[in-house]
Parts: structure tokens; sequence; C-alpha cells
């Protein structure tokens, strides 16, 4: 897949565009020598990034994959980590919260591309995101609590709303490792594929949301997101004032219209 544009945030990550999916970005973890493991400089890039994101109204769909070959991310940056005194600590954690935050709240819909190692930090990058697809070589968990600590990315908060308070408390009280197979039995991936090809699969399934409105992608996701936790009659009232934001858009007048004709859209994005 052809890379027509291609744009840093600091030294570890990348946006880019590829030929043919005008519509749906790449947002790279590119910190290889580290195995993607997340410092404060790193932090404030994907930060950085899914600000920019955030604000181009062209993205349609956002593709989250790594650079290295044997992981997407293994976590918090230890061995910086290693050097903080509780008061560094303290400072850096906005910066960190602010990394996983952004990926959480870009609004249009985002997928993780998975492979090798997505542990700690890392898994909870992936499930920041809407969908993950995984392959082969797969291998998540949540490690914290054997490093004296507990999930701190969004972890606590988005493992059970996946696979349920029991499970979750299971899985992050063992700290264990879990396989690619066992992961997408258990509701912890989305998508299992062929190793080597999540990032291939990912950016297809993008392409595929991407065809879409952007108008009522976002919304969609608005009201997914809001709507979790709720009683039903409650989330209702959330999804009519999301139906109420794109009823009247230019999109659904070019989607009906388009329908009728039997042609494809052409989404003013308004």
């Amino acid at each position: 897949m052809t890379v027509t544009s291609e744009q840093r945030f600091g030294e570890f990550v990348a946006v880019r565009r590829h030929e043919g999916q005008d519509h749906v970005a790449e947002l790279v973890l590119d910190r290889p020598k580290a195995m993607n493991a997340v410092s404060t400089d790193m932090a404030r890039s994907i930060a950085a990034a899914c600000d920019a994101l955030g604000a181009d109204r062209d993205v349609r769909a956002t593709v989250l994959t790594s650079s290295h070959e044997r992981a997407f991310c293994v976590g918090a940056d230890l061995k910086e980590r290693n050097s903080f005194s509780d008061a560094d600590l303290v400072r850096q954690r906005p910066t960190a919260r602010a990394a996983y935050t952004g990926v959480l709240e870009l609004p249009m819909p985002v997928i993780a591309a998975v492979h090798g190692f997505a542990l700690g930090g890392g898994f909870e990058l992936a499930l920041a995101c809407d969908v993950i697809v995984a392959d082969a070589t797969a291998v998540v968990g949540l490690p914290e609590v054997s490093v004296g600590v507990i999930p701190g990315g969004g972890g606590t908060q988005l493992l059970p709303r996946r696979v349920g308070a029991a499970r979750a408390a299971e899985l992050v009280f063992s700290a264990r490792r879990v396989e690619a197979a066992e992961a997408r039995e258990l509701g912890l991936v989305d998508e299992l594929v062929e190793a080597g090809r999540d990032r291939e699969e990912a950016l297809a399934l993008g392409a595929r949301i991407a065809a879409n409105s952007p108008v009522g992608l976002r919304a969609a996701k608005k009201a997914l997101r809001l709507g979790q936790g709720l009683d039903l009659r409650a989330g209702l009232e959330v999804e009519d004032a999301a139906w109420r934001s794109v009823a009247f858009s230019g999109d659904r007048a070019e989607g009906v219209a388009a329908f009728n004709e039997k042609r494809r859209p052409d989404w003013p994005g308004e």
C-alpha cells in the first residue's frame, strides 16, 4: 500500500495517508527500538497526533498500527519510570493520561491493528479503540499488578465494558498474558486474522467504514460511547439526541437521494 503523505509528531509517532484511501488515517506507533514502550515524549506525541486527527474533518476512520514486527506496544517505558522520583511521576501523569484519552476521544471510528505483544498500556491503547483486529501472533494483557501498580490508561474501566466485571477482574488480578485464540474467544479482540495481516485487514475495514457518511459515523460513535453504562431509557435519549444532530444534515439529504437514484453518495460531510 503506497503512502502518499506522512506527518511526524515528534520522533516516535506518525500519521500516514495512503493511495486510494483518502479518508482513512493511519496512526503509527513508531518507536521500534523500544518495542513502542510509551515514554513521556511518545505520550506527548500520541496526544498531539490525536488532537490533529480530531480536528481533521476529512478523516472518517483512523487505524492505530505499529512499526515493530513483533509488538504492537509493550506499555509504559519502565526504564524511564525507574529513573523517576515520586515528584517526576506526579508531573508525568497528566501527559500519560492525555495519550490514552487522546485515542479514546477521537471522534471518528478507530481500529487497532494488533500483532505480537500488546501489554499494559499497549493493550489499553487498543482498548481505547472501537474495534481491535489482531493477528495470530497477538499476546494481550494487563500485567500492572505484577509490578506494583494498576492499569492506569483506562484498563480498569474499558476492559469490564468489553468482557464483564468478573472476567476483567480475573485478568487484571492474575496479570496473565492471553494469546490470540483465547483473546478472541473472551472478546478481548474482535477479529482474528492470519499472522502478518492485522494491519492490512484493519486498513481494509477502515476503508469500508470510511465509505459511509462522516456525519453519521461521528454521531453514531458519540451515541455508542455516551450510552454505555446508562439505563435503557437514558440511553435512548442519548440516541435520540444523536439522531436529531444528523436528521437535517447535508449527509442525510445526500444519502437518501443517492439511495433513490441508485448511485454512490457524494458526502458533503455536514
